[in-house]
């Protein structure tokens, strides 16, 4: 960890620091990272219920009983959480556990100054929506007509495709990270972001034929709203949302090394202690707001009773996306809706450094939570639906019962199942492993397959499926709110490969699309990679070409079957190139 230093610039004091992204751990390519990454709030969708009006504990057991889900959060030698919930508008409960700073023993509070990440998306797709409603722009406008930056692919992206998750565009982080290695003492900027995506060959898929979550879009958003608008993404929100609001706490943050007072730290676990772990970027769109609890409540009160926008504004905004084979994404501009025990809930969750944060709201019930944490370890969506379950408490469905085996397959019949599988669209390897009588998913370790016949498997903890075909492929599908076409994860033959046949893969590879060289050895099992300033990647043989670890690579051969390039990918980022140099 990096210390915090004061220094001056123009004319005032700024904090300087030096600190991990997120911090990041690079994606390892199991099927399921792939599926989350691809489908959005898998949760099991309960029966729906009538709307009825939530009837939540009175006053002090609700007040008892909202602390009992912060319990383990309430020591005063490490951060914690700020939580707030209204019902039809009105504050009904609001407070703060743990540590706002360690370093200073000063406590959380409802008042503690949160950066909440991704949360920030809707407001940002509000400031496009008032723009729109200006006649300024329009959703179907493509994006190179306000950021010509964005290469000219064959294929046309749209605004709507920016906010939607659906335009194809490669993720900013997961490129910056491919391109530096690292992220510690980098600041990032604005124009970090619109170079890298200025150098672009491919995108990940055709526009609106997927969704697959791109912070890229978002920070697009924000150009676009400046370049539109004449001021910053902070200034219009701030004219146009935050002050007409009265959410006098909250702004974007547009320049990291700026005081704010009353703002958290942010922490991730090292060993049995914390440390520090801040943004260091100057980015915003996807990111960036800085806000309270009590504002945000103040922002989820303004979809029942609009005073930015309209009720025409919030539909639009709570609208799914919908895919060019008719799928819906249960992604609308900047909000996500889900079913929880047979209750819709609109909201957004986000994760930066040491920040992880919550916003929802179960509009049929009138009632709005916000979980703001400044610890990693946190999970606010968890968190949230347990308050939802006191706050609500009746008034939602039971919960589902948990995927059980209705079937007892012969062990020929489950070893039938095992092995090595790709995802069709990225090539990432989903392994499926016999572990005496029980198959899991993964190879060392992860979520069981429950039979539900001879060829038919649930996977233990979420909502997916898996069913055997004719071919000896694997077809996925979930068994949720909202329905999707069934995805085939292909059949691949596992081979063994030798130190000699792992150095056939060694060499040197440069990105036109990335500015980096790799260099890529071969150990007696494992390929490493190792770029300019970053830490070694390790990645092992998966089948065929494809090896998969921090990184998913997928090796290329020229006509003659020499090794000549590497495509890379990561969870939000596929295919980028990477031609071999020749050796001198």
């Amino acid at each position: 960890m990096a210390g915090t230093l004061g220094r001056w610039n123009d004319g005032g004091w700024r904090v300087s620091t030096s600190f991990d992204l997120f911090p990041f751990h690079p994606p390892s390519h199991s099927a399921m990272r792939i599926l989350r990454s691809l489908m959005p709030g898998l949760l099991v969708a309960a029966a729906p219920v009538q709307a009825t009006p939530a009837q939540s504990p009175p006053g002090d057991s609700l007040r008892i009983a909202i602390n009992r889900v912060f319990a383990a959060w309430t020591g005063t030698t490490a951060p914690g959480c700020a939580v707030g919930v209204s019902r039809n508008g009105n504050v009904i409960f609001e407070n703060g556990y743990g540590m706002a700073n360690l370093e200073h023993d000063i406590p959380i509070t409802p008042a503690s100054i949160f950066h909440v990440a991704s949360v920030s998306k809707q407001f940002t797709a509000a400031a496009i929506m008032l723009l729109v409603r200006d006649g300024r722009l329009s959703l179907e406008d493509e994006v190179r007509k306000y950021v010509p930056e964005v290469p000219a692919y064959p294929q046309k992206i749209t605004i709507r495709h920016l906010l939607h998750h659906t335009s194809g565009l490669r993720d900013q982080w997961d490129l910056l990270i491919m391109a530096r290695g690292r992220f510690e003492e980098d600041r990032v900027t604005e124009d970090d972001v619109l170079e890298i995506v200025s150098r672009q060959e491919t995108l990940n898929f055709e526009p609106g034929t997927e969704y697959l979550y791109s912070n890229t879009g978002y920070t697009l958003a924000g150009t676009i709203v400046r370049r539109v608008s004449g001021k910053s993404l902070r200034d219009f929100a701030d004219e146009r949302i935050f002050r007409p609001l009265g959410m006098t706490n909250t702004h974007f943050h547009d320049d990291y090394t700026m005081i704010v007072k009353g703002r958290t730290a942010g922490y991730a676990r090292r060993g049995s202690g914390w440390r520090v772990s801040l943004p260091n970027y100057d980015t915003y769109g996807a990111t960036s707001l800085y806000t309270t609890v009590g504002d945000l409540l103040k922002w989820q009160r303004n979809f029942d009773s609009p005073v930015v926008g309209d009720e025409a504004m919030r539909r639009e905004m709570e609208a799914s996306g919908v895919l060019a084979r008719g799928d819906t994404t249960a992604y609308g501009l900047g909000l996500s809706t889900e079913q929880y025990r047979g209750a819709r809930l609109v909201g957004h969750g986000g994760a930066d450094a040491g920040y992880r944060t919550y916003l929802g709201r179960f509009p049929d019930h009138g009632v709005s939570i916000v979980v703001l944490c400044n610890a990693s370890t946190v999970n606010p969506s968890a968190l949230t639906r347990s308050v939802a379950d006191v706050v609500l408490g009746g008034a939602l469905a039971p919960a589902p019962p948990p995927a059980r085996a209705t079937a007892t397959p012969s062990q020929e019949q489950l070893a039938r199942i095992a092995g090595v599988y790709s995802h069709p669209l990225t090539g990432a390897p989903m392994f499926i492993t016999l572990r005496g009588k029980t198959l899991v998913l993964g190879q060392t370790g992860g979520p069981e397959l429950m039979p539900q016949s001879a060829t038919q498997f649930r996977v233990a903890g979420t909502p997916v499926q898996f069913s055997l075909n004719q071919a000896g492929d694997l077809v996925q599908t979930v068994v949720a709110w909202p329905p999707r076409t069934a995805v085939t994860y292909r059949r691949q033959r596992a081979t063994t490969l030798t130190r000699n046949d792992l150095e056939t893969y060694a060499g040197r590879y440069h990105s036109e699309e990335l500015g980096a060289t790799y260099t890529v050895t071969a150990t007696d099992s494992t390929l490493t990679l190792r770029t300019r300033m970053g830490r070694a990647l390790t990645a092992r043989h998966a089948y065929g070409d494809t090896f998969a670890g921090d990184m998913l690579l997928n090796f290329t051969r020229d006509a003659t079957g020499r090794v000549n390039g590497i495509r890379m990918s990561s969870n939000r980022v596929f295919h980028v190139r990477f031609e071999r140099e020749a050796v001198r």
